[in-house]
């Protein structure tokens, strides 16, 4: 993972937001590789699910037919929104607090194990050994978590390098919410000095909040959405009033989403400025059982399609103490992200199978997650504690007249977790020759072509004999297609290898013969394979063999 960070920085994938002030915890700016990627990302998402979305045929594993449309919601949107969907009580995450260091941290990220501190150092004595039976629990936020512990439990029992064998631990690592709190007083907190310093946890809203106006009070109180999918609940009747579409159907939208994370970590991968992808599929509550199925099994396979497959990828059901309190079933699509343990997985996508919760929150108001079937939660005066809009949410079947509440589908990406996943499935290290035909030791983004930043790149052999000029021109002919790459500066080979850590499927090098023939030899990042082929063709063959990896 360090190689691949580094990678990003040293090739403009990602940098840290605000870097020359020291950054900014949790944010991230996409460099000119980055951008690429993740716009290529989102275009194929797009591109798949809405714009080329044929809707006068029955998809194989789907019910029936449907139809896809898209939205483009504000960021800011009223607050009743978000107390009505539940975000407003609810949307929060536990943190703990250390007394010490004045760090919060998740409570269910903080990992921790138990240790025999039998016959050991007391902690904060240099003379007195423990003589009774002793534990403590040894916690850490590092990613090197394994070697962090260690140091941590030398740091605590004063032992030496030499004797770090001597460490006798129990069980294997856990997470700090497993843990009973009348033992924090046995925890010793990262970055701590001493025992007992983390606090009770507590809840912590994930909103952003903000105002709307020239004066700040609770009156005219925002927030920054902490997910895109309320924008598109509360278009629904907008859309099916305005593009007369037809239950089943979806609703998609691509953009910003915020969430004011305890502790962000492992790169982009949980961050506090993000972007979503996602679909709201409506259909009738009889099939949505079998809409959910697809949808499932439908993002699964687009994922695969775009080179993240093998042990890297599962589909994860849900265990029912998991679900949501409206979810009737969820699923995640995982990646086994570098950053997590040896058979651990981070969640990449979710796909749930909502109810009729959103449209009816939105109609009636906030709904008791503790009641079932649901019910408006009232306060103590009897009355909604969040109202709803009170507009009429439902849909009536034109053809049978039949009116109900839709069932709502969700799949929902990330669109910067999937950019990571990409990163992290495309870093490769091998063996190639150099120019002077030895092997050298080569890092190459083997992205798949689709989404590749720059699809081909284009060399004259020297600066010299009309080759510049004939490169030049086959360079701007690629480039009205898809993005791609004018170098002549140094070795050719030097020139692969740049290419190849930027993940260029393709690369097109102008020599003496080209000059003689019109041929160009057309490199093959993964393969290593040249081939002479004709400069007219080589424009239609690029695209043929980046539109055919589809």
């Amino acid at each position: 993972m360090e190689k691949l960070v580094s990678l990003c920085r040293r090739r403009g994938f990602l940098f840290q937001s605000s870097e020359i002030y020291g950054g900014l915890n949790g944010f991230w700016d996409y460099g000119p590789l980055g951008v690429e990627l993740k716009r290529n990302l989102k275009d194929a998402w797009w591109r798949d699910m809405v714009a080329a979305h044929d809707d006068l045929t029955t998809h194989a594993g789907a019910p029936g037919a449907y139809e896809m449309t898209g939205l483009d919601c504000t960021i800011i949107m009223h607050p009743q929104v978000w107390k009505v969907s539940g975000h407003y009580d609810l949307f929060a995450d536990v943190l703990v607090e250390c007394k010490e260091s004045k760090k919060r941290y998740r409570y269910d990220q903080v990992r921790c194990r138990w240790i025999d501190g039998t016959g050991m150092h007391l902690p904060g004595s240099d003379q007195q050994y423990a003589t009774e039976q002793v534990k403590y629990l040894i916690a850490t936020v590092a990613e090197n978590e394994a070697e962090d512990l260690e140091k941590r439990a030398m740091k605590l029992l004063k032992v030496r390098s030499k004797d770090k064998d001597s460490l006798k631990w129990i069980d294997g690592v856990t997470t700090l919410d497993q843990i009973d709190t009348q033992d924090f007083d046995k925890v010793f907190a990262p970055e701590a000095t001493k025992l007992g310093t983390f606090g009770e946890p507590r809840d912590f809203n994930l909103m952003f909040e903000s105002h709307a106006g020239a004066l700040q009070s609770e009156d005219n109180k925002v927030f920054l959405r902490p997910e895109t999918a309320q924008g598109i609940f509360v278009n629904f009747k907008n859309v099916t009033d305005s593009s007369r579409v037809k239950v089943p159907f979806g609703i998609a939208q691509v953009g910003k989403s915020f969430r004011n994370e305890i502790t962000p970590r492992n790169f982009t991968f949980r961050s506090r400025e993000f972007e979503q992808m996602e679909i709201e599929f409506f259909c009738h509550p009889s099939q949505s059982q079998d809409w959910y199925k697809y949808w499932r099994d439908r993002r699964m396979a687009w994922w695969q399609s775009l080179g993240l497959s093998g042990k890297n990828l599962i589909l994860r059901d849900h265990h029912p103490d998991e679900l949501s309190h409206y979810s009737t079933g969820t699923a995640d699509i995982e990646y086994a992200f570098p950053f997590l343990p040896e058979g651990e997985y981070g969640e990449l996508e979710g796909i749930a199978h909502r109810g009729d919760f959103d449209l009816r929150s939105h109609m009636e108001g906030k709904l008791d997650p503790n009641s079932c079937p649901l019910t408006v939660q009232l306060g103590e005066d009897g009355k909604p504690v969040h109202r709803g809009s009170g507009r009429d949410l439902t849909y009536r079947d034109d053809i049978t007249n039949e009116r109900f509440t839709p069932h709502v589908i969700e799949p929902s990406a990330g669109a910067d977790r999937g950019a990571l996943a990409l990163l992290c499935e495309a870093y490769h290290e091998d063996t190639a020759p150099d120019d002077k035909g030895q092997d050298q030791t080569r890092v190459v983004m083997r992205f798949h072509p689709r989404i590749a930043p720059v699809k081909a790149a284009v060399f004259p052999l020297v600066k010299k004999d009309g080759m510049p000029e004939i490169a030049q021109d086959l360079y701007r002919a690629l480039k009205k297609k898809f993005p791609a790459f004018y170098d002549e500066k140094g070795a050719v080979g030097r020139r692969y290898r740049r290419q190849d850590e930027a993940g260029t499927p393709y690369c097109l090098t102008v020599d003496g013969q080209s000059v003689q023939d019109q041929t160009v030899t057309l490199r093959d990042r993964d393969t290593l394979e040249q081939v002479r082929m004709k400069l007219d063709d080589v424009v239609e063959e690029i695209e043929r063999r980046v539109t055919g990896s589809c």
